[in-house]
């Protein structure tokens, strides 16, 4: 008799090996989709407002970017905006590009800066600072024209309007 019970404990079902595989796969699901959710919703940067002199000209200190940091603007114009960014790059260049891209511009989402790189807050593709305006196309920062004259930077109303198709989808 005992060992025909030894030999149906051995065939009896148990379902706590399933119930902790189970558990674990739903605590990595979760764990997987909170990770998506806030990798997702990253804040988008900020955008000071700024409005070009009589000239048609948005003049910037150039000490402004000394800080190396990326510093985040809009630009509007009857009911078109435009957003764009200016990074000290790491040689030192001043560079400015929209807010956007030629692949992501739809998801309205732009770029952040980690360190030394522009990241695509859509895709999350890298982009060195000093590549800024010298790299175009695909998810690169669309390059936007700008020049420094003495403790300047020049950027032209006209040249932020070129970009106002990046941004018309955007609802703020």
């Amino acid at each position: 008799m005992q060992g025909t019970a030894k030999k149906r404990d051995q065939f009896k079902d148990t379902d706590e090996p399933k119930k902790f595989s189970i558990m674990w796969i739903l605590l990595i699901l979760a764990a997987a989709a909170i990770g998506a959710w806030f990798a997702w919703n990253r804040p988008v940067a900020s955008h000071a407002a700024v409005t070009p002199d009589s000239d048609g000209v948005i003049r910037f200190a150039v000490d402004d970017f000394a800080d190396g940091k990326a510093h985040y603007f809009s630009f509007k114009d009857g009911g078109s905006e435009v957003r764009f960014f200016l990074v000290r790059s790491t040689d030192g260049v001043i560079r400015a590009a929209l807010d956007s891209c030629d692949v992501c511009y739809r998801e309205q989402r732009g770029y952040r800066q980690e360190g030394d790189d522009m990241v695509c807050n859509n895709c999350n593709q890298h982009f060195r600072t000093d590549l800024v305006n010298v790299v175009k196309g695909g998810c690169n920062p669309v390059p936007l024209e700008r020049q420094q004259v003495g403790n300047q930077i020049l950027v032209r109303a006209a040249d932020l309007a070129n970009g106002f198709g990046y941004f018309a989808l955007a609802v703020r």
